[in-house]
């Protein structure tokens, strides 16, 4: 076995246990594989050990992956910030995107939709940290954002998506999950047209246990499956950078 099947058997591993401890079945938690910075031929040894459920940050990266794995049954969904003049690109190669976070976006994606005759499977991201660095509507305006979503039959809200806290205490990384599932809760409430709350993609590599803990439906892994990239977690999600 090699160190990429190795290291997805002790995630799964990790995700069992803990939706074990919370007497939640496992099925309940997807992997996506967080392929940032990854090469395609790794990306393919994963496929033969994990499902075909895929995460990437970069539009450039997506565009060059998706061709060298066309021939793999591969979901990619995208999991990055995505600028407006990027929306044509992003929909050759997406099935889902994770990170619908400002009104500008959904029109604009909703009027490329409209002209191509499709919808496409989206989550709004939401700051749950509050920090600058980090993009995603505010929790505050999240229901107010999800209702304006709504109105864009082109657009399936599946759901919600955070960034926790980078390198912080527990109990602030914590913090961030339980704000998302509580405002999972406050949308589902509102029984809107166009949106479902399925979905909570939260937790990484360092904070999946707290986030299946506080409901994640979706874990995105990569340095626990692919090893540490050149640069750390947090430089892919900078919006200064």
């Amino acid at each position: 076995m090699n160190s990429i099947a190795k290291n997805i058997e002790v995630v799964k591993k990790r995700i069992e246990n803990v939706c074990l401890r919370v007497a939640r079945s496992s099925e309940e938690v997807k992997l996506l594989l967080a392929t940032k910075t990854v090469p395609a031929e790794l990306i393919k040894q994963a496929l033969i050990f994990e499902n075909n459920f895929i995460g990437e940050n970069k539009i450039q990266e997506l565009s060059q992956k998706r061709p060298l794995l066309k021939n793999e049954n591969v979901e990619f969904h995208f999991i990055g910030h995505l600028q407006t003049n990027k929306i044509k690109e992003v929909l050759k190669y997406a099935n889902c995107i994770q990170s619908l976070d400002r009104i500008e976006l959904a029109q604009k994606l909703n009027q490329r939709l409209q002209f191509e005759g499709r919808s496409i499977d989206v989550l709004i991201q939401v700051n749950t940290s509050y920090e600058e660095s980090k993009f995603g509507v505010s929790p505050e305006k999240a229901l107010a954002f999800a209702k304006e979503v709504s109105q864009y039959d082109t657009l399936k809200v599946k759901g919600l998506m955070t960034i926790g806290i980078f390198n912080a205490e527990q109990e602030k990384i914590r913090k961030c999950f339980k704000l998302l599932s509580n405002i999972r809760n406050q949308i589902a409430e509102l029984n809107l047209k166009n949106v479902e709350m399925n979905e909570l993609s939260m937790g990484m590599s360092g904070d999946l246990e707290i986030a299946i803990e506080e409901g994640a439906t979706i874990v995105r892994v990569g340095t626990a499956i692919f090893g540490n990239r050149i640069y750390p977690d947090s430089y892919y999600w900078n919006e200064q950078v």
